[in-house]
């Protein structure tokens, strides 16, 4: 075959190949492929409001047996996760010891390490906080316990910090395994008039390669990461890379990213606002109940011309079995200052779901309803960071 044959015929694969990659994507954006989510959060913009939502603990007694208290717990996470609520508060209303029998029952079974039924808050606290952390984090952070027995058969949550280890992001989450004195891991000789080498810590991403960031940390405890910008880095043949340590919060407010929820337990009702983490508290808050007044009343004007004002930190309260009405009642402090009625406490007093079918609306499907139904006030009314900053 002659070179002009040769080249001929190469040139003629050539166009076959681009041909027939042209009928593969032309035919997987007529015919996509939906084995696969394509619903991956992507971040935008630098985010300064937070959304948190309050609820009783009371909610796991009224589920019956551990396997059902474990389910409630999933399903709150899920939609915590999707929605995404950046804290959560689990509060006492004075209704979670109902049902002593089974808690005697159950424990007479020989798991008397197992909250469900002597503390229900405490067993949503603990799940919830388990669910949350990313997986290859939860053996070095969570011992063997009996409230997690079941949590391998929950809901995975796939939030953006749950990454793998074929994932990149510049940001991770970790686990300090140590302190680090030495350099690129092997012992650097001194002089007496060396200065003492700066101490850093190890720490555990998720990936081949452990990082190092310069500070004391003690062992065991969860840490953001920021990682270098030159991933390369991770290609060499280092046992370490260098990173530092920031806060929780830098990952939603430098880039904009969902970073997943903290959990806080709060003695009353009271106590969820005026023990609030955030500088200057909850300046947008919403009670939630069957009298309250129509949520679309809300969401039914177009974002500028809605009623509701900007905010920086909202809070969304659900009531229990018996409603936020009972709470007030088991709540001292609110007794004392004369508070009778739940909606006293909120900016907004609103029914979820007006002309509801079923007598009761149960809080786990309440909290679905509540952040759908105020999905277009937190995206249009909280403020974002600037890029100016």
């Amino acid at each position: 075959m002659s070179p002009k044959s040769v080249q001929l015929t190469a040139g003629r694969r050539r166009s076959f190949v681009m041909k027939r990659k042209k009928e593969v994507v032309k035919a997987a954006e007529v015919n996509p492929d939906t084995s696969k989510p394509t619903a991956v959060f992507e971040a935008t913009t630098g985010r300064a409001y937070t959304v948190s939502v309050a609820l009783p603990g009371s909610i796991i007694a009224n589920a019956l047996t551990p396997e059902l208290k474990g389910l409630l717990a999933g399903q709150i996470a899920r939609a915590l996760a999707v929605f995404c609520v950046d804290e959560v508060v689990i509060f006492d209303d004075g209704q979670g010891n109902q049902r002593q029998s089974d808690k005697q029952s159950y424990h007479q079974n020989g798991d008397n390490g197992y909250t469900g039924y002597s503390d229900p808050n405490h067993f949503l606290i603990h799940l919830l906080s388990y669910l949350e952390t990313p997986p290859f984090l939860r053996k070095h952070l969570f011992p063997m316990h009996p409230n997690l027995k079941l949590a391998g058969s929950l809901p995975s949550l796939d939030m953006p910090h749950h990454l793998r280890s074929n994932e990149w992001c510049r940001y991770r989450e970790g686990v300090t395994i140590g302190q680090q004195t030495e350099e690129h891991g092997r012992k650097k000789k001194r002089r007496k008039d060396d200065m003492p080498p700066e101490e850093s810590t190890l720490v555990d991403v998720g990936l081949s390669q452990k990082v190092s960031v310069p500070a004391s940390i003690p062992p065991h405890t969860r840490v953001t990461i920021e990682l270098p910008e030159d991933r390369e880095v991770f290609d060499s043949e280092k046992n370490t890379v260098a990173a530092s340590a920031v806060a929780p919060s830098t990952p939603r407010e430098e880039a904009g990213y969902y970073w997943g929820y903290t959990v806080r337990g709060a003695p009353s009702l009271s106590a969820v606002i005026t023990e609030c983490t955030y500088p200057g508290g909850y300046d947008l808050t919403f009670g939630t109940s069957e009298r309250g007044a129509p949520i679309a009343d809300l969401t039914k004007q177009a974002p500028n011309q809605s009623q509701v004002p900007q905010f920086n930190h909202i809070l969304i309260v659900f009531g229990g079995v018996a409603g936020l009405e009972a709470a007030v009642e088991a709540d001292d402090e609110l007794r004392k200052l004369g508070v009778k009625e739940p909606k006293n406490l909120f900016d907004y007093w609103v029914n979820l779901c007006p002309g509801q079918g079923s007598r009761t609306i149960r809080t786990e499907e309440a909290i679905w309803l509540g952040l759908m139904g105020l999905r277009e006030v937190v995206l249009s009314k909280g403020r974002l960071i600037s890029a100016s900053g």
